[in-house]
């Protein structure tokens, strides 16, 4: 290739990165927050979102529709009418006062590289759908997954019933947002039609950067559990009970929490997070007789994930004993870790080096659409440099040149991906 055809290729690679950022723009100013991004799940912004997507859709090529739980398909068909078909895509739902790139670059990304095949008149021996999920966040109703569980065929009909702070059920919602119910059971892909989903995504942690790289291949995504620990004392006054009689809640609490960061701090391949924790009866002259507080803990690895709850539990039971109190443990989560196929993991490694980019192999800590889509299809991800590392917040910053680079990859997978 000679150096102005190198650069025209670069230009063109580019523009691809600078028409996915323009339509992220877009998409942003669906939000139901002036001066903020909140799209929720079947609120009104979702759905003036999802038609944005499913035009830009068409204008790639693809033929369109809104499935029963709400998640935009675009279908760009491969050669023979009956080819098997892979899945790409991500969500387009938020969190409240989001970034603009957490979910959807993977969708309108993926859109592009459609656009890219048909441009180019290029019919694949299989047919790919893009995927614009809607309940990604589970911001809205408490649950979560709802599109990609659905299109797994794993979605607990009870799911149906939860309620919003509203009192507004997903039923409801669906039947608001113009989608019926009854529906739902046409929505599962067929196993034996379906090759993979890959999925491209923000990193939402600093290792890219770091490294100074603009991609990496995903290998497995992390197992979690989450659990609600109670601890239970005594109240009493906090001038008058001598300090080695006290059997204070919320002491017994903070000791246990340190033991939650040493244990992940010891233990490779695993971070956990106590994120909230309250007092009662919460007052600044009163030893404290109860303290709640949560465990968020991760490991790509279950066995590590299964062990270290094993032996925090163990050491948790051990400072109530000393401490006179008592601990109580409720888990509210729990989701195995997926490991994403290897041969899909090969074959994105080398999409990134046709494209110049070292290949960086990582694991995600973060839990994705896949997670619901592995019990369909095997899967596959990429992740995307994001400054800073920062997520779920306005301040998530890309490239373009990085998105190029990730459209061009996603592109070449696709030419070059050749079923088993």
């Amino acid at each position: 290739m000679t150096s102005t055809e190198t650069k025209h290729r670069q230009a063109e690679t580019t523009s691809l990165g600078r028409t996915v950022h323009q339509r992220l723009d877009a998409l942003a100013r669906f939000s139901s927050e002036a001066g903020a991004l909140t799209r929720l799940y079947l609120t009104p912004q979702h759905k003036a979102a999802a038609l944005q997507v499913e035009s830009w859709m068409r204008e790639a090529g693809m033929q369109t529709h809104i499935d029963a739980v709400g998640t935009v398909v675009g279908r760009y068909e491969g050669a023979a009418p009956d080819a098997p078909t892979l899945l790409l895509g991500s969500h387009i739902d938020t969190v409240r006062n989001a970034g603009k790139y957490d979910g959807s670059l993977g969708v309108i990304a993926a859109i592009e590289a459609v656009a890219e095949l048909n441009r180019s008149h290029t019919r694949l021996p299989f047919a790919v759908e893009v995927l614009a999920f809607g309940d990604e966040e589970g911001v809205r109703f408490p649950v979560t997954l709802t599109g990609s569980r659905a299109i797994a065929g794993i979605l607990d009909p009870s799911a149906f019933d939860v309620e919003d702070a509203d009192g507004v059920s997903v039923r409801e919602a669906l039947q608001d947002f113009g989608l019926n119910p009854f529906d739902i059971p046409k929505v599962p892909r067929r196993r034996d039609q379906t090759l993979g989903y890959v999925e491209l995504h923000i990193e939402q942690g600093p290792v890219l950067e770091n490294e100074n790289l603009p991609l990496g291949i995903v290998t497995a995504i992390a197992g979690a559990s989450r659990f609600t620990l109670r601890v239970s004392g005594v109240a009493g006054h906090a001038g008058t009970v001598p300090m080695e009689l006290r059997r204070d809640a919320l002491a017994a609490a903070a000791e246990m929490v340190l033991a939650v960061e040493r244990q992940a701090a010891e233990t490779p391949d695993l971070v956990a997070t106590v994120g909230q924790i309250e007092a009662a009866p919460g007052a600044v002259n009163v030893i404290a007789s109860g303290a709640v507080f949560t465990l968020d803990i991760r490991s790509p690895e279950d066995r590590i994930r299964k062990g270290a709850i094993a032996t925090l539990w163990q050491e948790f039971q051990a400072i109530a004993a000393r401490r006179s109190v008592s601990v109580a443990k409720e888990c509210f989560y729990d989701e195995a870790a997926v490991t994403c196929d290897p041969a899909l993991v090969q074959a994105l490694a080398q999409a990134t080096e046709a494209v110049g980019v070292s290949p960086r192999l990582l694991p995600s800590g973060a839990g994705h659409d896949g997670l619901a889509v592995s019990a369909l299809c095997p899967i596959g991800m990429l992740f995307l440099r994001c400054r800073g590392g920062i997520s779920h917040n306005p301040a998530e910053s890309i490239t373009v040149a990085d998105t190029s680079v990730a459209v061009a990859v996603l592109t070449h997978f696709l030419r070059h991906y050749e079923p088993a």
